[in-house]
């Protein structure tokens, strides 16, 4: 597992949306809640195209802690 560089998070927003973006390590993926979308996050690279994420799904959108 790679470690995403937390200061990077900082200057990333979600393509969609414009919004903040939510880094879930477990996953190695950054999620727009406000697109309800999960980026993944590819060898320490976040790939943030709206192709390669995946629609966050209700249950997991309700244990985010926004």
């Amino acid at each position: 597992m790679i470690d995403f560089d937390k200061k990077t998070l900082e200057m990333l927003v979600c393509p969609v949306t414009k919004t903040r973006l939510i880094y879930n390590d477990n996953n190695q993926e950054l999620i727009s809640p406000a697109a309800r979308l999960v980026f993944p996050i590819s060898d320490g690279i976040a790939l943030l195209c709206v192709e390669e994420a995946h629609e966050l799904k209700d249950k997991e959108y309700d244990t985010l802690k926004l």
